[in-house]
């Protein structure tokens, strides 16, 4: 356990929120404290989706390459989020043909991002304490350039 969930466990009682609607058991009981936070722990940054197809049942397709060198895994639930429209959405990796640059857009989802959209893809893993996460920036064509 580190020292902020440790202070969070033995605060003091007069720092509790009141509320009415909660029954008062007095100072014996205490709720524990989880300290499990979504936190990202991968990203593939300015992808260029090559492919959206509505009528594939949901998911996004990535190059199986890219989805290693960003630590994301098949089947891993991502928010993608589309630099060209503002679009936000959830759905899960499927992995795609290696070095091909796929990035679809599968399902309902590409009724909201489109081919060529710029797209962010984040995943994220529940932790008690900050990660290092891995980010890849990609250039036009979907290749890797560089960590970030």
């Amino acid at each position: 356990m580190n020292n902020r969930q440790n202070a969070l466990l033995h605060e003091d009682s007069d720092n509790r929120m009141p509320n009415s609607n909660v029954q008062d058991f007095g100072d014996s009981y205490r709720p524990q404290v989880v300290g499990l936070r979504w936190m990202m722990s991968s990203k593939i940054h300015k992808a260029t989706v090559t492919e959206a197809d509505v009528s594939y049942v949901g998911s996004i397709t990535i190059d199986e390459d890219l989805l290693e060198k960003s630590g994301l895994l098949a089947g891993e639930k991502v928010l993608i989020v589309s630099n060209t429209n503002g679009a936000r959405l959830e759905t899960y990796t499927i992995p795609g043909e290696r070095k091909s640059g796929t990035i679809c857009i599968n399902g309902a989802a590409a009724h909201l991002v489109s081919v060529g959209h710029e797209i962010i893809i984040i995943g994220f893993q529940l932790a008690t304490e900050t990660l290092e996460p891995k980010a890849i920036l990609l250039d036009k064509e979907n290749r890797f350039v560089r960590y970030l």
